[in-house]
């Protein structure tokens, strides 16, 4: 029997003008399944890929448009716009996005949104140099930092046959995001806040030298990503990595070397309720770094003394009980990939520990793909090998269950 998870929900779906506009439809029905009272808002431009006699069959609703919006009183911007508990405009192309951001309301979509107090979502459609486009980008930095969540986009192949991001997220996940919202609701009043480590760290040898490993961070901000797209309140503290700041984070904090790394968790932590360790730390610095560049002149032999760094997730769990994260760390290794992480999980006392098997071609550092065996206290999960961002989503799925069990949400 279908779960009734959103029953007297109020979802009003916009849909706007991308080839992607088909997949609404599906949409409908899964949230009408679930319970949802729907009504749907199309654009011009959307109304000439898919029938209205579609969307109000499926809706159960008659469907709000520019040339019907004014014809009944009860039919108006301002009465629409009290009546959702929620607004996901699905697919959102360029030029809707562009109109929220700039608050122009020159459709019954974008009055709506614009006089609207309920939360916005909108879950991006459109070619990826349009997407990746510093206009687009811009415009999606602004509507995240007023609150608007920002649902995908996923990359793969578009019906151009371009390859990369920007192809609407699966109906699938979007309802799961739907429904998450409403059940994780005081996550995004509150903010949930989460703490997220990324990336490499350097440990200098000299001004021109440094000793560190193959760490892209590409996994740890995708983490970050996809914990923004839940509503949370993201602090991302980033070793030196090529990536772009994830659109909507609170704040991202840049290190260098490990007892930097250290410095910044341990200022921020105690106010966070999910601490995400997924940086790889030199376990290692050297005990004296030379001011000068080292030459090699005619010696055959350079030695190296080596200190420990801080164990930062021994720290952050031996922090008092009642008033430490949830503690979620990473473990890349060779060999012995579930036993040397289950052992980590327990020596550190970490909540849930995801092992990492760097051995596997394609997969782990430096690569757009990864795998994860997850493992806490009562259970384990096995997440197969997928992009990162997918990947990501399903992990934060489960600290999340996690987190709420602990906590007894």
């Amino acid at each position: 029997m279908q779960m009734k998870e959103l029953i007297n929900k109020n979802i009003l779906l916009g849909i706007s003008g991308s080839i992607s506009a088909y997949k609404s439809l599906d949409l409908i029905r899964k949230l009408r399944e679930k319970g949802a009272n729907v009504r749907v808002i199309m654009t011009k431009s959307a109304q000439s890929l898919i029938t209205p006699l579609s969307v109000a069959i499926l809706s159960k609703n008659d469907v709000i448009t520019d040339d019907n919006s004014n014809k009944n009183c009860i039919i108006n911007h301002i009465e629409i716009s009290k009546w959702p508990n929620l607004i996901i405009i699905a697919p959102a192309t360029a030029n809707i996005i562009a109109k929220l951001s700039s608050g122009i309301s020159d459709s019954i979509l974008s009055s709506i949104c614009l006089a609207t107090t309920s939360q916005i979502a909108i879950s991006p459609a459109m070619n990826t140099n349009m997407y990746s486009a510093c206009a687009t980008q811009e415009n999606l930095k602004k509507l995240n930092n007023r609150g608007v969540l920002c649902w995908g986009p996923e990359c793969g192949i578009q019906a151009c046959g371009d390859y990369g991001f920007g192809r609407m997220l699966k109906i699938s996940e979007l309802i799961i995001l739907i429904t998450k919202y409403f059940k994780y609701k005081n996550f995004n009043k509150n903010s949930l806040k989460i703490l997220i480590t990324a990336g490499p760290t350097r440990e200098p040898i000299d001004p021109v030298r440094f000793i560190s490993n193959q760490s892209s961070g590409k996994m740890g901000f995708a983490i970050a990503q996809a914990a923004i797209e839940r509503g949370a309140k993201v602090t991302l503290i980033s070793g030196p990595v090529n990536l772009p700041t994830p659109i909507g984070t609170f704040q991202r904090i840049k290190i260098i070397n490990a007892l930097d790394m250290y410095k910044k968790v341990m200022l921020f932590i105690k106010n966070q309720d999910i601490f995400i360790c997924c940086a790889a730390i030199t376990d290692y610095r050297l005990k004296h770094t030379s001011l000068e560049k080292i030459k090699k002149k005619n010696n055959k032999k350079l030695i190296l003394k080596f200190i420990k760094n801080p164990d930062l997730l021994s720290e952050v769990s031996a922090l008092e009980y009642n008033k430490r994260p949830y503690i979620v760390g990473f473990s890349a290794d060779t060999e012995n990939i579930q036993t040397n992480a289950q052992e980590k999980r327990i020596r550190k006392n970490i909540d849930l520990i995801c092992a990492n098997d760097i051995s596997t071609p394609n997969q782990g550092f430096n690569s757009d793909y990864n795998s994860l065996h997850l493992f806490w206290k009562t259970g384990n999960m096995f997440l197969s090998i997928n992009n990162k961002l997918s990947l990501a989503k399903k992990l934060l799925n489960q600290i999340l269950l996690c987190y709420e069990k602990k906590n007894k949400y």
